[in-house]
């Protein structure tokens, strides 16, 4: 060896016991001269005796060398040997304790799971991810009853102006794309009936159909996923990127109550909004359906609104407008709750945004169901 390999690391063995001192700088610069000299001990290094390490002779020492003297450490110990580490400085130490444990995990070999077990540990994963966003949304539902009590009891401390401003947001301003995609299925559900039924000789049939179908359950269905998808992933975008610049801790901090203040406006936006577009977006779909009727089904105006009057009642206009605050109130739950779920990263934030949308949609379809079980078994 050269006489800087020498001056970097020597070993004086014994019959029972081995001592290894280290001197000079371990560092990076010096890499290569280290690296070989290091492997070089361990290829001599194989009669299973105590070694200590004396590192108080080292002037410089950085992650390389911290890294080195890990590696000393580990192959000796693999080989049965008793290593003991002296002299080290305790500001080297720090450096060296970091990189061995992180060695160590590396090194560390994870037990592959049993094929037969990984399924019901994934079922059982997502069953209790899926427990646990349950009770997140309870303990949000919780607190936006309590902040509406309390702006009942306290009328001077509710924010009207900013739930006016999210009305606007949320229900003035989606106007023009609900009227839009409404007018759209309602002519496509036409149009599809008109072609279907005519086989049997039953065009009256499709005004039926259409009416039944959007006043109960497209109309306010369609008009939901929409909100959930438009509003629904704004609100959770909003929240998230203020728990992101902390404004959320900001408002704790001066007294203010973020549920007051953020929440209980958003929701009640929601409530007073979805009624009036799933109303509108009905209007919409049977005109599309009328229209598609005229041009398409050869049925006029005037014998669509009389067959339409017949064939619905004041009872399937109620039950899609008593599911329309419902499914605010969830979607704008599940908005909320998954923006303040947001971390501290771009991306928590988009798979936060993803996650509301997912839900509220998922969420909203599911209590559809639920509803229309419940007014099938009270005769609605």
């Amino acid at each position: 060896m050269s006489g800087d390999s020498t001056s970097l690391l020597t070993a004086v063995r014994d019959a029972n016991s081995s001592l290894i001192t280290a001197a000079n700088e371990w560092t990076a610069e010096r890499a290569k001269t280290l690296d070989q000299i290091v492997s070089s001990l361990l290829a001599e290094a194989d009669q299973q005796v105590a070694t200590s390490i004396d590192m108080s002779g080292v002037r410089a020492f950085d992650t390389f060398g911290a890294w080195q003297l890990a590696r000393i450490a580990r192959e000796l110990k693999s080989r049965g040997r008793e290593v003991t580490i002296i002299g080290l400085q305790s500001q080297f130490a720090v450096l060296f304790d970091a990189v061995q444990k992180s060695s160590d995990e590396a090194d560390r070999v994870q037990p592959k799971a049993r094929l037969e077990y990984s399924g019901v540990a994934a079922v059982g994963e997502a069953l209790t991810r899926a427990w646990q966003n349950f009770l997140l949304l309870l303990n949000m539902l919780g607190a936006v009853s309590v902040s509406t009590l309390r702006a009942l009891l306290r009328p001077s401390e509710f924010r009207l102006t900013s739930t006016v401003h999210h009305l606007d947001r949320v229900g003035w301003q989606a106007v023009p794309i609900i009227l839009l995609i409404t007018f759209l299925i309602g002519a496509i559900i036409a149009q599809q009936g008109f072609f279907h039924f005519r086989k049997f000789g039953a065009d009256d049939y499709v005004v039926d159909m259409v009416g039944i179908l959007v006043l109960r359950e497209i109309g306010v269905l369609i008009v939901a996923i929409m909100v959930a998808g438009r509003s629904g992933s704004s609100y959770t975008a909003e929240l998230g990127s203020m728990k992101m610049r902390e404004e959320i801790d900001a408002l704790r901090t001066m007294g203010f109550n973020p549920i007051d203040v953020l929440i209980l406006p958003r929701v009640i936006a929601l409530v007073i909004a979805l009624p009036i577009l799933t109303f509108l977006g009905s209007m919409s779909a049977l005109y599309g359906a009328e229209l598609v009727a005229w041009l398409y089904g050869g049925m006029s105006p005037e014998i669509f609104v009389a067959r339409l009057k017949e064939a619905i009642s004041i009872t399937h206009f109620k039950v899609g407008m008593i599911k329309a605050p419902f499914m605010a109130l969830v979607i704008g739950i599940v908005a909320c709750t998954e923006g303040f779920k947001v971390k501290g990263s771009a991306e928590s934030l988009g798979l936060q945004t993803t996650a509301s949308v997912v839900t509220s949609i998922f969420l909203v379809i599911v209590l559809d169901g639920l509803f229309a079980i419940f007014f099938a078994s009270i005769g609605m």
